[in-house]
């Protein structure tokens, strides 16, 4: 089968042929509809401190049809996505492929569909997923919707973490598709405002169409300033999506007093943070990595009852063999948002 398989730091992406996988017991073999190019497939093709082994075949965000299956329940021909999660044996619990602390995602032993040369993506023609991390795609639900779910999911489970209630003031740091799922759950979690920072125009123009209620481009007006003119007070809750060395401190910075932080941005490097500034307001700092199933099922249920459209994020879709070129593109974005590529070719 076709794959896009990474070989080194400054190369392009290659595309080969490699040996179609098989399902072992448990496991489900997919023909990929679509699959999503994330931020991190970036960071980690990148020098750095998580630069995924020659040899891996990148892609967690994906949807798919069966094509060969090794459980029980799931047939030939059904459409499904999957959580990129894959339990250790040590974790697993008897009888399912989950870790049994119920971790998932951050179990230190998970090992990531598409981050290593073991566990080969979906950015190939067909991919091997266990059984338990996948979930049928409703009909109303589209090939594309489903390779949608898994950013969805992130900034589900962050705002979630995060505290999103009535009447809150958001401010979210990034309009890529994290940033923009964030601030259409903010909106459906019941905040007043959702403000978005973004440098590139067609990002914050796109953010108006998931419920942002104003955009800041933080080139041409302080933060702060913008943020307090379009709300009347600083951010109670203010998400960094971007993952930039520097910007949890200008977080610390804009909050206010008792404010609520969520690091969603994966920084690759070093950062450096003054705890004062943050103790001095009482700050709540939180963390998120990922998603639970739970979040996953939450998407697939909100996306089946059209309460989210994900369509405006996809500016870009192509084609395995057209992956390389894009792919490198996306380490400078200009009118970029989310790339889906098509490894059966463009439908």
């Amino acid at each position: 089968m076709k794959a896009a398989v990474f070989r080194g730091v400054d190369r392009l992406l290659s595309i080969e042929d490699i040996p179609l996988p098989q399902a072992g017991e448990g496991e489900l073999v997919l023909r990929v509809f679509c699959c999503g190019v994330c931020g991190s497939d970036l960071h980690s093709t990148h020098p750095g401190l998580f630069t995924v082994k020659a040899g891996t075949v990148l892609g967690h965000e994906f949807s798919g049809e069966i094509v060969e299956s090794g459980a029980s329940g799931w047939k030939v021909g059904q459409r499904v996505t999957a959580l990129p999660n894959n339990a250790c044996s040590t974790c697993t619990s008897e009888g399912h492929k989950e870790c049994k602390e119920g971790l998932g995602m951050i179990c230190p032993n998970n090992r990531l569909t598409g981050f290593s040369p073991n566990r080969p993506g979906a950015l190939a023609e067909y991919v091997k997923v266990p059984a338990g991390q996948a979930l049928h795609l409703p009909d109303a639900v589209g090939e594309r919707e489903g390779a949608m779910i898994e950013p969805l999911a992130v900034g589900l489970h962050a705002v979630e973490a995060g505290r999103v209630g009535l009447g809150d003031r958001v401010l979210v740091i990034g309009a890529g598709p994290i940033g923009l799922a964030v601030t259409a759950f903010s909106r459906q979690a019941g905040a007043t405002h959702v403000v978005v920072s973004e440098y590139a125009q067609g990002r914050r123009e796109t953010a108006a169409r998931f419920g942002a209620t104003a955009a800041i481009d933080p080139r041409s007006e302080p933060i702060a300033e913008a943020f307090f003119r379009s709300t009347g007070t600083p951010p109670d809750v203010i998400f960094e999506c971007v993952g930039a060395p520097g910007l949890i401190q200008q977080c610390v910075d804009l909050s206010k007093p008792r404010g609520r932080v969520v690091v969603v941005g994966v920084c690759p490097t070093e950062d450096r943070v003054l705890p004062q500034r943050a103790m001095a307001k009482e700050l709540s700092l939180q963390f998120v990595m990922g998603y639970g199933k739970p979040d996953w099922r939450r998407v697939l249920d909100l996306l089946d009852a059209g309460r989210v459209d994900p369509a405006p994020m996809v500016t870009d879709t192509v084609t395995l063999d057209e992956l390389p070129a894009a792919f490198e593109a996306l380490r400078k974005p200009t009118t970029q948002i989310k790339l889906l590529v098509l490894p059966a070719g463009r439908v």
